[in-house]
């Protein structure tokens, strides 16, 4: 009996919450057009904020044809040793890695060595002094590159976020636009020197 009272104490493991999203991608900047139907697990620390962000992430990433790997999802925030979105060629070699938000300095030198190139997405107000904390400590690696989003355009990201979405994602000359049929969000992606 005291057991039985101890278990159902016990608060229960809170689990992912499955998002599905159609992404309909014109990147006239890199010539590719494609539509992607893609399921996401959202953690239950992750916010709708950074579960978007992940999202464009993808849109901006994701390769032409999938002849080199495929862009996946990743276990970022339940396994410390993958990132939150990764590309592998058919051998299993790293082609490379994604994050988003603020990682540590360790974590990006290792994803470093692990993949060709490393990006980072953050969308903190605070993201340019994290960066330029870091930027000097890791510049021997080369391989790294770190995009911001600012925090406002973030916040009207996670705006359109839901259980199912259908995306239109647009880049021409650098700018980027994220729409839902209703309302568009313009992301100023600037890169982190």
């Amino acid at each position: 009996m005291i057991v039985a009272c101890l278990w159902h104490s016990l608060p229960m493991a809170q689990k992912a919450t499955v998002c599905k999203a159609v992404l309909r991608i014109a990147d006239i900047d890199r010539g590719l057009y494609a539509d992607h139907q893609l399921t996401l697990a959202r953690h239950p620390s992750e916010n709708d904020e950074r579960m978007m962000v992940r999202l464009l992430a993808f849109a901006l990433c994701v390769p032409a044809s999938d002849e080199g790997g495929a862009l996946e999802f990743a276990k970022g925030m339940w396994d410390p040793d993958e990132p939150e979105l990764w590309q592998k060629d058919l051998t299993g070699q790293l082609q490379q890695w994604i994050e988003v938000g603020q990682p540590e300095e360790r974590r990006l030198v290792k994803a470093s060595g692990r993949a060709g190139r490393v990006s980072v997405f953050a969308f903190s107000h605070a993201a340019p002094i994290w960066w330029a904390g870091l930027s000097g400590r890791i510049a021997r690696t080369r391989n790294i590159e770190a995009w911001r989003i600012p925090s406002e355009q973030s916040r009207a990201l996670a705006e359109l976020a839901g259980r199912s979405m259908q995306l239109q994602i647009g880049r021409q000359d650098g700018s980027v636009w994220v729409a839902d049929g209703e309302r568009s969000v313009d992301i100023a992606l600037t890169r982190l020197e």
